[in-house]
């Protein structure tokens, strides 16, 4: 047992230097998705009353398939960084931490592969 309190063992050691990749990754895809967001506003209002003809039209067009692909992948990738913060912070178990871990970016790919697909049906009219 060391007589050290924790911060004199832990000075010295420097940091991981991953923590900051990550708070970077978190604000930009924060930032990217309020103004994605004013696109998905402007959409649903553009699309008030609209049938579905007229929503797959509007999604056909090349920027609002891009607009939405977009959306679709920056917010799971949000997700993904919010929950990775969760799992740090509150599973302290390590096996757990690795399951959860593979759940949420297995969760989160899924989601974006799956959103992919179905922007691209709808825009390609198949």
């Amino acid at each position: 047992m060391s007589m050290l309190n924790p911060l004199a063992r832990a000075r010295g050691h420097g940091s991981a230097k991953e923590g900051v990749h990550h708070w970077y990754a978190q604000r930009a895809s924060a930032l990217l998705l309020i103004v994605l967001m004013g696109w998905l506003i402007y959409a649903m209002f553009r699309l008030a009353g609209a049938d579905h003809g007229a929503a797959s039209s509007f999604i056909a067009q090349p920027i609002n398939a891009a607009f939405l692909i977009l959306l679709i992948v920056t917010l799971f990738y949000h997700a993904m960084l919010g929950l990775q913060v969760v799992i740090e912070d509150y599973v302290h178990n390590q096996v757990l931490e690795v399951v959860f871990y593979f759940i949420s970016r297995a969760g989160a790919l899924f989601g974006m592969a799956l959103g992919i697909i179905h922007v691209l049906k709808l825009a390609l009219g198949a």
